[in-house]
């Protein structure tokens, strides 16, 4: 065994240098541009999707070579167990890629912290780690693809997806990677057998190989649907690439301005004073406001979702967050030298939660910065070189960002909206106390635009909660428009309902194919991550039935149609009162799909001709007396 992870290891070592080399000339020519440990998500993506690509190539290669049935029965009649020898050659490929990836991320980061004053926390430390991981995932995967069975080669290729749509973070990340890579190397050590086509015969064994291809089909499934909605997109008739939006749609209502969609709010208002406020908004200014973080920040996650560093201009002086610290890194941005350690107030008192930039507001001096951490905003001064604390959320609200608004400002919460007094925000001294708190009618997660137009004696105020409507776990579209008065009191005066732009079939995919695998990935995402209140949605119950038959006649609105049998007596009944019926594929659906087209057979059919004969000993009008259902519509699909 020693031996044979020896000779691999030899037989790919070339390989693996000048990959190691090329990688870390990489590393370091990108480390004298910019700083590697503060990039946005997506190039951590794309460094993780160059690693996955390495380590699937390196699998497929390697086992590939051996796969071959004259060198598979070599490889296998060994005085070894089929299990030391997989173990020896998976083995001798991790060390490989331990080589290739993982080293030269280290000695990068050990560089930055040791040559320059750049900022290196412990989860900067675990990236290698995770990189790593990632590699031997795909590597793993690569191997069950050439040995496994060729129906269920590519099952192996989804557990890896688990990392894209987990929201785990920090260490709950690598434990997720650990045990994706653990599953995989259960899945090829199954497989490394002589009889590669023989399938598994233990249950453990089966269950461990059927989890994965039952993931597999439900990805294809998803990736059918995509390749069916760009088809869709093709055609022009997508909801959201068409001309015009389906109207009083959700497409519609996002396409609007502030102005648009509150007078699209007050039209559906029963107030007295709507017809008043409408004259008010088409003459007014309408403002929007929006959030600058999406998700939480938790402590020491292993990217960011944005640079988490403020450059002071007037003193050339670069401040970066550092987790370990709880405090902002300084360095000098002619130099690099480093500058000292700030932290919040003449104490320097570590922060409640990371940091992120936030932009700044009117009227702070030139070279002062804002900073969210949590539920806080902070103000840091040039001038004084402090961090000090503006404002604060109530019961440890999370705070999504702060904006102008007119004379005012406002920050808004996960919860509520708050409006400040824009006079003393310019006061860096002065921790500014809320002058209106209302209370969002929604969840965050399902909060699409806010707009807002002054009063003489308050605020009216629109929430559009479109955001999710094509996913089964968001609310169905609503407009809520308040109003809200100098003293703080708010009033309802519109509930707008918003006709969702996708049928429930299409909002509802990922569910009705299998809700127990829909179950499972949204558990494997969800349940290792921190709660996100940034990510709360009131989801809509899911309908677990459809109707068969429509509530009204299919051919004019203007009879209900409890049966369907009810449909071609109906159609005379309104031709003869002058209404036209519409030929439209509606109607002729409902009507080739009910009882009226004979296609049934036997006593049924014999009974509906003679429903259809006029019965002359009453002088009720003719029509079909085949008993109706007690509701109004009759649900024939079970649920799934």
């Amino acid at each position: 065994m020693w031996d044979l992870f020896k000779a691999e290891l030899l037989r790919l070592r070339l390989w693996t240098a000048a990959y190691a080399l090329a990688h870390l000339g990489v590393l370091v020519f990108l480390a004298r541009l910019v700083d590697l440990a503060q990039q946005p998500l997506l190039v951590y993506r794309v460094f993780g999707c160059v690693y996955a690509l390495s380590g699937l190539l390196l699998g497929l290669y390697q086992i590939a070579t051996y796969r071959r049935p004259a060198t598979w029965l070599q490889l296998l009649h060994r005085p070894l167990a089929p299990w030391r020898i997989a173990l020896a050659l998976h083995g001798a490929g991790a060390v490989l890629l331990l080589a290739g990836i993982g080293l030269p991320l280290l000695l990068t980061a050990a560089g930055q912290a040791l040559l320059t004053a750049r900022v290196v926390d412990v989860r900067h430390w675990l990236l290698p780690v995770a990189a790593w991981l990632i590699a031997c995932g795909l590597y793993l995967a690569g191997s069950y693809a050439v040995l496994g069975l060729r129906r269920a080669a590519l099952a192996a290729l989804v557990l890896p997806l688990i990392w894209l749509t987990g929201q785990a973070s920090g260490a709950a990340a690598i434990a997720m990677q650990v045990l994706v890579v653990a599953w995989l190397a259960a899945l090829v050590l199954i497989v490394f057998k002589p009889d590669l086509e023989a399938p598994p015969r233990r249950p453990l064994a089966v269950a461990a190989l059927a989890l994965p291809l039952q993931l597999g089909v439900y990805v294809a499934f998803l990736v059918l649907c995509f390749a069916l909605e760009m088809l869709w997109i093709v055609q022009g008739s997508h909801p959201l690439n068409a001309v015009t939006a389906p109207a009083g749609g959700a497409i519609e209502t996002d396409r609007m301005d502030g102005r648009q969609r509150l007078l699209a709010g007050l039209a559906a208002s029963d107030d007295p004073q709507a017809a008043l406020w409408r004259e008010q908004v088409a003459l007014a200014d309408v403002l929007s406001v929006g959030g600058q973080i999406d998700r939480v920040l938790p402590r020491q996650a292993l990217t960011n979702r944005a640079p988490m560093e403020l450059d002071d201009a007037e003193r050339r002086v670069r401040w970066v967050f550092s987790h370990d610290r709880m405090r902002l890194e300084g360095y000098r941005l002619t130099d690099g030298s480093r500058v000292g350690e700030l932290g919040v107030g003449g104490d320097a008192a570590p922060f409640a939660a990371p940091a992120l930039p936030a932009g700044t507001l009117p009227g702070l001096p030139r070279g002062d910065a804002l900073l969210i951490a949590g539920d806080t905003l902070y103000q840091y001064g040039s001038e004084t070189g402090r961090v000090s604390p503006r404002l604060r959320l109530d019961a440890g609200e999370p705070l999504a960002g702060v904006q102008p608004l007119g004379d005012a400002v406002a920050a808004l919460g996960t919860q509520h909206l708050y409006v400040y007094d824009g006079r003393d925000a310019a006061d860096a001294t002065i921790v500014l106390t809320p002058r209106l708190r209302i209370a969002l009618p929604g969840a965050y997660g399902d909060l699409a635009a806010i707009d807002l137009v002054e009063r003489v004696d308050g605020y009216l105020v629109s929430f559009a909660f479109t955001a999710q409507q094509s996913r089964p776990h968001g609310a169905l579209p609503y407009q809520v428009v308040l109003a809200v008065d100098d003293g703080g009191r708010v009033r309802t005066v519109a509930r707008r309902t918003i006709a969702p732009d996708f049928p429930a079939l299409y909002r509802y995919r990922s569910w009705w194919f299998s809700p127990a695998l829909y179950a499972l990935r949204t558990a494997a995402a969800e349940r290792p991550a921190v709660p996100d209140p940034f990510q709360a949605t009131e989801a809509a119950p899911i309908p677990r039935r459809s109707s068969r038959w429509p509530s009204r006649c299919p051919c004019c609105p203007c009879s209900p149609a409890p049966c369907c049998c009810a449909i071609v007596p109906c159609r005379r009944r309104h031709a003869s009162a002058g209404c036209s019926p519409a030929r439209s594929s509606a109607f002729r659906r409902w009507s080739r799909s009910g009882c009226c087209t004979g296609r049934t057979s036997g006593p049924t059919r014999q009974r509906r001709r003679m429903s259809r004969r006029p019965d002359r000993s009453r002088a009720s009008p003719r029509r079909c007396d085949l008993a109706r259902p007690s509701s109004p519509e009759v649900s024939c699909m079970v649920s799934v």
